[in-house]
């Protein structure tokens, strides 16, 4: 189990946000946090701190003049960390491999390999064939629906009819290197985390990140016993760097 830091923006800044109130319209968004520093402040800081294989996520819309502004953020982090972060947010076959030029170890995509809510394999290989598969998470973010979890796409607005499985996991294990996972039914709110979305990850025999609700150490002892010490954990608004109480320090003693 290891500790993987974030740094999310949004319309240029440093922000915490309720996963599931993002909108393609700039400001519209619950905040829970923004930052007075830059991105390039946190990546200094899990440089310092050794703390590689997170991630940033560029949140507004691709194309968008929010997004232009993200995206020069996002890149002062990786010019801060190379190859110490991963990079997600209208990436694609077409730009993936500006990023790990930028100095991303690794793009994260979801939208981009989804097509009329199926997976889209022609995307996947292009995608592959661009930048190969060991520079390749896929993020499988998912909301709850009738009682099971389906992948949402378009920062988490769009379900997708492919659920959250371990066989999903198998199909997609080939064309990337590890796996992202937001629970966004309790993203951001600091409520506790979503244990039925950890029940799915902890069967599943790849590298996998959990994000969704850490509030409490208590949570990070249950990401460890239920994901049987396997499960990769990220915290984002329970953080002290981001205005919550968790301590960087602690956060990381209970993880060793």
């Amino acid at each position: 189990m290891k500790f993987r830091p974030c740094i999310d923006i949004h319309n240029g800044k440093v922000k915490q946000i309720v996963g599931g109130s993002l909108t393609d319209k700039g400001d519209s968004v619950s905040q829970n946090y923004v930052s007075d520093k830059d991105a390039a402040y946190y990546a200094d800081i899990y440089k310092s701190n050794n703390l590689s294989g997170g991630h940033i996520a560029m949140l507004n819309a691709s194309g968008t003049e929010e997004y232009e502004a993200t995206r020069r953020q996002a890149f002062k982090a990786l010019e801060t960390f190379p190859q110490g972060l991963q990079i997600g947010g209208g990436i694609n076959a077409d730009n993936a491999y500006e990023f790990l030029e930028a100095g991303a170890s690794h793009v994260i995509v979801t939208s981009y390999v989804f097509r009329e809510g199926q997976i889209d394999f022609k995307r996947l290989d292009r995608l592959n064939g661009a930048v190969g598969s060991e520079r390749i998470v896929l993020d499988l973010s998912c909301r709850s629906r009738n009682g099971k979890y389906y992948i949402v796409t378009d920062r988490w607005q769009r379900f997708t009819d492919v659920e959250v499985s371990e066989r999903t996991f198998d199909l997609l294990s080939g064309y990337c290197d590890e796996f992202l996972v937001h629970a966004v039914d309790v993203e951001g709110r600091k409520a506790g985390i979503d244990k039925e979305v950890l029940k799915i990850l902890s069967a599943v025999p790849y590298t996998v990140t959990y994000a969704g609700g850490v509030s409490d150490y208590e949570d990070i002892r249950i990401i460890r016993e239920t994901g049987r010490g396997r499960v990769d954990v990220t915290i984002g608004s329970a953080l002290s760097l981001f205005g919550g109480h968790m301590d960087l320090v602690e956060v990381l003693r209970c993880i060793r």
